[in-house]
């Protein structure tokens, strides 16, 4: 009644490393899966808005982030374009706020070339 029962320890031997790798294996399966279903994806499409912004041109029909719908009138430089909204009235835009192109213009048209 009064000896507790023994319980026996498993010896440190040869398999004490393989079990710390089982033991991780769990962590990298989901850093994994979580590396192609998210980090993958976001960094595609962060690639893709860039491009999008870097090939603004003039008469491009844009949304912006606010949810504006305008027509660009002048791209002033790198980071800021201009943005028609109406008769006399435009604003200035950064171009990293654009979200979406509507509708391509065409191409200006170089008249020194012709």
């Amino acid at each position: 009644m009064f000896i507790s029962p023994a319980y026996a320890q498993a010896a440190p031997g040869a398999g004490g490393g393989t079990d710390m790798l089982l033991s991780l294996m769990p962590f990298v399966l989901i850093f994994i899966i979580m590396y192609f279903l998210i980090l993958r994806p976001q960094q595609k499409r962060a690639k893709q808005h860039q491009e999008m912004v870097k090939n603004l041109r003039r008469g491009d029909i844009v949304v912006t982030a606010g949810g504006i719908v305008a027509r660009i009138s002048k791209v002033i430089d790198d980071n800021e374009i201009e943005l028609q909204l109406g008769e006399g009235l435009k604003v200035r835009q950064i171009r990293g706020m654009i979200s979406e192109v509507r509708s391509k213009s065409e191409p200006v048209k170089d008249e020194t070339a012709g």
